[in-house]
């Protein structure tokens, strides 16, 4: 029952080969300015001072985007952006922590700990990781501190935090970014920041308070902070920045099912005719034949039917319904068509111990399962396993006493084997999502207001790209994955063209507060999406 190359199935149902976005998505196309006769024009800062400028934040304020940060990415940062645009109106030299090569990822004494960025093969049509080694050893340590002060990974009060950059502290209490930047060992990200005298300064954070359990499936492994933490943290940092009474812009939290890593792979990818998945059909719906008896009795929704006309969605495991395995294993085990039942796959069906085997082994996998509806979000990193056997279950079955041929098809994932909480944000972790996302995104506009900071509301403009669009020069830019040139191959951070777009925004709305009257840029300047 392994189904091969699904990766290849998700792209053709999602429709990367069909794409009639115009080439600008995929190149990055010369654009002139015209040539005028007329006087070069004169900007101003208004009543804000760009001097200095500092970012603050996490990986969105670093460049980081296609998985990890590189040199090309991170000159396309939305803060070195706008400081070009500040410096016609004042604005100094801005520093930041460039990573050695174009590589991306990051060595710990010469052992890789972060890999290369990904990049997109027309041929294929495939993404996967660029060729070559990462050159950027945390241990040389070139301390700041950067205007640019984005860390990757970063939640609000992690820039609080003494000994984030402390290589001692590292993995359980450190970021490798940041021990490569941090002045000294024990400084904070906000010290380091603060230590520059701003003039002025952008601060966006708090995507990881949320992401980091999103991104994991909502399965428990990375909470969401909890609102205390997280709005001591932020009243913290806005205050310390504006205590000079420094000019800023502060931006909110976007809704992570804007972003292509939870919208593109779809909930129903199984394709009947993939011919690795096709003839397996009725073979799978003789199996779950055995149990959809008892799930009607019990709880009609998790009765599982794979079509032989249309795709058919994945199995998941849903810690949120009641396990029903000890009723799986009690109905199996009185039934008197289930010995002969199991001796259609090999086993020895007149064998009690090997009967109780094989009722505990589909209790065990289905006691929480049921398949996937357009309400579940699944995870983009998924699409590299939906479909292939987990040998680690498979070699668990074969020790547990079943054939290895038997193990294998008890092992699909996504098929027969259940996909993990980690693959899969159902609606009720969706919920904690948004609830946390609006609070959160409540206490930035209550500080921007409360420190009279230029605010912008990402979050809206986030979810009008994914709902309609976004007209950028003469890009017309999406929420899709790939085609739609708003987001990187990781499916969550910015392309350059959309950091572009982003401080396009970021600007607007400076000149709007501070009474500047810096201008854009043009995003078709900035790629959409790599292919090298």
């Amino acid at each position: 029952m392994k189904i091969n190359n699904i990766w290849l199935l998700a792209i053709l149902l999602i429709g990367f080969t069909s794409c009639e976005s115009d080439d600008d998505t995929l190149a990055d196309p010369a654009i002139e300015d015209p040539i005028s006769d007329g006087p070069s024009p004169v900007y101003t800062s208004g009543t804000a001072d760009f001097t200095t400028f500092v970012a603050v934040g996490n990986s969105l304020t670093a460049g980081y985007s296609d998985g990890t940060l590189f040199m090309r990415g991170q000159e396309t940062s939305f803060p070195n952006i706008l400081s070009q645009q500040f410096a016609l109106a004042g604005g100094g030299v801005f520093t930041q922590p460039s990573i050695n090569d174009n590589v991306g990822g990051l060595l710990l004494g010469g052992t890789q700990i972060t890999g290369p960025r990904l990049i997109f093969n027309p041929a294929t049509q495939t993404p996967g990781p660029i060729s070559g080694t990462p050159t950027t050893d945390i241990t040389n340590i070139v301390a700041g501190p950067y205007n640019n002060m984005g860390v990757p990974g970063a939640k609000s009060f992690h820039l609080l935090a003494p000994g984030y950059g402390n290589i001692s502290n590292f993995p359980a209490a450190a970021n490798p970014y940041f021990i490569r930047m941090a002045s000294t060992p024990n400084a904070t990200v906000l010290e380091d920041a603060l230590a520059q005298n701003p003039t002025f300064f952008s601060l966006w954070i708090g995507n990881n308070d949320v992401l980091g359990y999103a991104t994991s499936g909502g399965d428990g492994s990375n909470p969401i902070t909890d609102q205390a933490t997280f709005d001591g943290a932020m009243t913290a940092l806005v205050s310390s920045l504006t205590a000079n009474s420094t000019n800023g812009i502060i931006a909110n939290i976007p809704n992570v099912a804007d972003t292509p890593y939870f919208t593109t792979v779809p909930y129903a990818p199984l394709d009947p005719t993939n011919p690795s998945f096709g003839p397996q059909i009725p073979t799978l719906n003789s199996v779950f034949g055995a149990l959809n008896p008892i799930f009607q009795a019990i709880d009609p929704s998790r009765i599982i039917v794979f079509s032989q006309t249309a795709a058919s969605p994945v199995v998941i495991q849903d810690e949120t319904l009641t396990n029903i395995a000890p009723q799986i294993f009690g109905t199996l085990m009185a039934s008197a068509t289930f010995p002969a039942f199991i001796s259609n796959f090999g086993l020895d069906g007149n064998n009690p111990l090997v009967v109780q085997s094989a009722a505990g082994l589909l209790a065990n996998l289905y006691g929480q399962s049921r398949q996937a509806t357009s309400s579940d979000l699944i995870v983009l990193p998924s699409s590299s396993i939906i479909g292939t056997v987990n040998q680690m279950t498979a070699d668990a079955l074969v020790q547990a006493g079943l054939p290895e041929a038997v193990a294998g098809q008890f092992s699909t994932e996504g098929v027969t084997l259940p996909l993990e909480d980690k693959w899969v944000l159902l609606p009720s972790e969706q919920t904690e999502i948004q609830n946390a996302t609006t609070a959160f995104n409540q206490t930035i506009a209550n500080l921007a207001t409360q420190y009279d900071l230029a605010f912008f509301d990402v979050n809206t403009f986030f979810s009008n790209v994914a709902t309609s669009g976004f007209q950028a020069g003469s890009a017309f830019m999406t929420a899709d994955y790939v085609t739609g040139g708003t987001f990187s191959l990781d499916g969550v951070h910015p392309s350059p063209r959309g950091y572009s777009v982003i401080s396009n925004q970021m600007i607007g709305i400076i000149n709007t507060k501070y009474g500047s009257n810096l201008p854009t840029v043009n995003p078709v300047d900035y790629t959409g999406l790599y292919i090298d």
